[in-house]
């Protein structure tokens, strides 16, 4: 389970356990919580006090098992919703007897902004907030939806993976990484870059953040890198 902004209420559902790695790490950089399950069985046991926040179901891999968990969310007392299943070319025949147990769909291989837009829409349509759409930190303030940043209100002229790096630090301030989890987690896990890519990336940074704010992004000997400011 992941961190998120201020705003984030329960955690998202994710079937299965583990996800596909590109779907952990679409929802890891757009600062959504969640938590993977295996089953119905977990899926309830696991639920938190105040009701999952909807869920996220891929059924490329196992068709039925994903089909099976979103009938036993829509048969309870209270149906679980929204519910985006994610499905390849080959599974859209299957979808028209069976629009009643999920409210959107999304092919996979998906592109994670359009992930990121149609759960936003579906939160949206449902009335609940999961995501904030600025994150902040002091005066530190990134909009996750125009992909814009600024600090002490002085625009940040940042490139796309320096921006999903610090939006990534950003939403889990005072979490140690080492390069390698960086590496996976921002620029994903099929990346074969080297750890010297998150180093130039980190430095750029610093420089684009000015000499006041660069110790926001701290070294951790001989571990890693931690975001925001040590009391």
């Amino acid at each position: 389970m992941t961190g998120g902004g201020d705003d984030v209420t329960e955690p998202i559902l994710v079937y299965p356990d583990p996800p596909p790695p590109l779907l952990a790490q679409t929802l890891d950089l757009a600062g959504y919580r969640w938590k993977a399950v295996a089953n119905a069985s977990v899926a309830t046991q696991d639920e938190p006090s105040g009701g999952w926040g909807g869920a996220v179901v891929c059924g490329d891999d196992d068709p039925e098992g994903a089909f099976g968990i979103c009938r036993s969310l829509r048969k309870r007392d209270a149906p679980l919703e929204p519910i985006l299943l994610l499905v390849s070319g080959a599974q859209l025949g299957d979808l028209e007897l069976r629009e009643d147990l999920f409210d959107d769909f999304c092919l996979s291989p998906f592109h994670p902004r359009e992930l990121e837009a149609r759960l936003r829409h579906l939160h949206w349509r449902a009335g609940r907030s999961t995501s904030a759409s600025v994150v902040e930190y002091g005066e530190l303030a990134l909009n996750v939806e125009t992909y814009q940043a600024a600090i002490g209100q002085r625009p940040l002229d940042l490139t796309y993976m320096e921006y999903e790096l610090l939006k990534f630090l950003t939403t889990h301030p005072g979490k140690v990484f080492t390069r390698e989890q960086l590496l996976s987690r921002v620029w994903g896990y099929e990346y074969y870059g080297g750890a010297r890519t998150v180093d130039v990336h980190v430095r750029r940074l610093r420089a684009k953040l000015g000499e006041e704010h660069a110790p926001l992004i701290q070294t951790v000997r001989s571990v890693g890198y931690r975001f925001g400011l040590t009391r």
